[in-house]
């Protein structure tokens, strides 16, 4: 039986689990409603205690809610993340935290590292089968968004030849990302540093003109305005990485003794072993460290798995609160429809009927409840998303997807059994009691 479960796709599997989760719920439908038609009396309940069913639906909403939004908007951080990194295919920099180097290369987040000398980009970007080694450099920013430089080869391969305009021509041009409030043709000043400490005067002798403007990426990248990694050096008063009878060059081929150090090199490569063998070749040297982003990602998403089991726990203690609630509330509202059930009673109304009556009003409300809460905890871990991603550039989409749907399922599963206890405590109250109120 493991072996054929297995053998399933992952979308059968996860179809499967959720027709399991509402197995109970179908099989007391199928019984107490056997030969019965209450909705017209379902109907009539639900118009005569509007205002009480309302406030038990939003309760039930809410606390439902909560358990989608923590779930889907986990799962948005991850995907978010990992899609970044995904143009990342290898990172060289200087030894020190690859979390670090991480986090300033893929996320663009201003850190302190060290750098890089001419004679390692050379040995990187004269390897046979590497296509791209991109020097990033660091440390100006425009109005709070990083001012990156780099190479047109890399802007070119970021975006997959999706540029408004063009790549620069010249060491004054430049081409913003998608996200950044510019249009062509616009004039930029640097400054130098990042947020309160940027110096906006420290390099008022240049400027840079708007010329192109990435397509949407998704990432960090989307909020980053990127130069020729030449006129960054220039700016801070450095050789330009090309001898001074070639010092309009544009890009590569750089001459290690006239290249300052840069932060990290971008690597890519069609070819996988040729990734691993530079990875492995320059991860066991003094001056050098080499790493996938999508492999400390991972390790990073391992380490949250704590803070995701204890979301998954949180929701999970959250919907047997609330099932707790809607018993309790359930044998409340029992208490309130004493007198109606009793009527039926006094009339030879079946005893099967009179809980059937109340178990499917009471589902009624669970479901329509269940249904708006699962919307509500999407549309709140979307709002969400879009704060996070217009803080950080990363595009977090928050989807539908099937642990959420399986959390739902097993709520309404759930309180379909304990809904059994307040529709039974109904036929034991004396009817003549019941009638006298």
């Amino acid at each position: 039986m493991s072996d054929l479960w297995q053998s399933l796709s992952p979308l059968t599997q996860d179809a499967l689990f959720l027709c399991g989760l509402l197995a109970p719920l179908v099989v007391l439908a199928g019984v107490l409603l056997r030969g019965f038609a209450p909705l017209p009396l379902i109907i009539g309940l639900f118009r005569r205690f509007f205002w009480t069913n309302l406030a038990f639906v939003l309760l039930i909403a809410l606390s439902v809610g909560l358990g989608i939004g923590l779930l889907s908007q986990e799962r948005a951080l991850r995907q978010g993340t990992a899609q970044a990194a995904d143009k990342f295919d290898l990172v060289i920099a200087a030894p020190g935290s690859e979390v670090t180097a991480m986090l300033s290369a893929v996320y663009l987040q201003p850190n302190a590292v060290p750098l890089l000398g001419g004679d390692v980009w050379a040995e990187i970007a004269g390897h046979d089968d590497v296509e791209i080694a991109a020097p990033l450099a660091f440390g100006d920013s425009f109005h709070g968004l990083s001012i990156v430089g780099t190479t047109a080869a890399f802007v070119d391969y970021l975006t997959g030849g999706g540029v408004e305009g063009a790549i620069w021509e010249n060491h004054d041009q430049a081409v913003i990302g998608a996200s950044v409030n510019l249009v062509l043709g616009d004039h930029i000043v640097p400054a130098h540093g990042h947020g309160d400490a940027a110096d906006d005067h420290a390099h008022g002798g240049h400027e840079f003109e708007v010329v192109g403007r990435m397509e949407p990426t998704g990432t960090p990248w989307d909020r980053a305005i990127l130069v020729p990694i030449e006129a960054v050096w220039e700016v801070h008063g450095l050789a330009n990485g090309h001898a001074p009878e070639r010092g309009e060059q544009l890009g590569p081929p750089f001459d290690p003794d006239y290249m300052p150090g840069v932060p990290a090199v971008v690597v890519h490569s069609t070819s996988l072993p040729t990734l691993y063998a530079l990875r492995s070749a320059f991860d066991s040297r003094s001056d050098t460290m080499a790493f996938f982003p999508g492999t400390v990602l991972a390790e990073l998403h391992r380490l949250m798995g704590d803070v995701r089991q204890a979301m998954s726990l949180m929701a999970l203690l959250t919907q047997g609160l609330v099932s707790a609630s809607v018993l309790l509330a359930l044998f409340i509202m029992a208490r309130l429809f004493q007198k109606n059930m009793a009527v039926l009673r006094a009339i030879g109304a079946p005893s099967r009927f009179i809980c059937t009556v109340f178990w499917s009003y009471a589902m009624g409300l669970i479901v329509v409840g269940a249904g708006v809460g699962l919307g509500l905890g999407y549309a709140a871990a979307a709002g969400l998303s879009e704060v996070i991603s217009a803080r950080t550039g990363v595009l977090m989409p928050a989807r539908p997807g099937w642990p959420e749907f399986h959390l739902t399922a097993g709520f309404i599963s759930l309180c379909a059994v304990a809904a059994l206890l307040p529709a039974l405590a109904v036929l034991r109250q004396p009817v003549l009691r019941s009638l006298r109120g």
